[in-house]
């Protein structure tokens, strides 16, 4: 038996060791054969696997993945900024030439509810917000909680954008992807979405994001949601 526990940071073998996850539970039978449930550090997915194919990744090599991650949020804020600049620039110039004058009425972000089951990643997603100047209110609700309170939430921050992420993945051994049974968590990204349109039917008043990785597209678009993932239930990555 490893030393493995719940909070350490792991690899899986099986998959030469290509995703980073974090162990936030132990499972153990009548058997006493032990699974480990996982959650990617950075990848927004949730797993489980045995004992035997995983191994502890070292703090260097954690904190090496970690510095590129940042890396490339970083390049991706600075992308934004730069595009946001330019627009602004030729919008600044069209106004000019069509008004003999400056304009004064440029786009501004709108107000962001996000709700998310990982404290983690809420705190990098309102220091992004942050940085690009968008109000924003975060609140760590987790993935079968969300449902409850998103219309509460709503009444009381009145977004113009609902944004609805946690963990997802297909079961283990499932491969009837029509079958929303089949993922640990779309169910509720999809009666969250439901709620929110009770709250707010039109699709330009209330603009929401649905999902994580490997979710249950289709049924979270039917529901309502203006953007959804993921389509062909791929990881998502940081990238742009």
């Amino acid at each position: 038996m490893t030393n493995l526990k719940i909070g350490d940071i792991v690899a899986r073998k099986s998959y030469d060791y290509d995703i980073l996850f974090k162990i936030t539970d132990i499972v153990a039978d009548s058997n006493n054969k032990r699974t480990f449930i996982l959650k990617g550090t950075n990848l927004r997915i949730v797993t489980d696997s045995p004992e035997g194919d995983l191994k502890k990744v070292p703090l260097n090599k954690v904190n090496q993945f970690n510095k590129v991650f940042t890396k490339e949020i970083n390049r991706i804020v600075k992308n934004i900024l730069k595009e946001r600049s330019e627009n602004e620039f030729r919008g600044l110039t069209r106004s000019l030439s069509e008004y003999g004058r400056e304009s004064n009425h440029f786009g501004k972000p709108g107000r962001v509810l996000h709700l998310d089951g990982d404290g983690e990643y809420i705190d990098v997603c309102l220091k992004v917000y942050e940085q690009l100047d968008i109000e924003a209110m975060g609140k760590i609700v987790d993935e079968k909680d969300q449902p409850q309170i998103v219309g509460k939430l709503l009444r009381e921050y009145n977004p113009d954008i609902l944004i609805l992420t946690g963990h997802d993945s297909i079961l283990k051994g499932k491969d009837d992807f029509t079958d929303i049974e089949n993922y640990r968590h779309s169910k509720y990204f999809v009666d969250s979405i439901k709620e929110a349109r009770k709250y707010e039917s039109s699709m330009d008043e209330l603009v929401i994001f649905a999902g994580a990785c490997q979710s249950f597209f289709e049924v979270m678009i039917e529901a309502g949601a203006n953007y959804a993932s993921s389509p062909h239930r791929t990881l998502i990555e940081c990238r742009v």
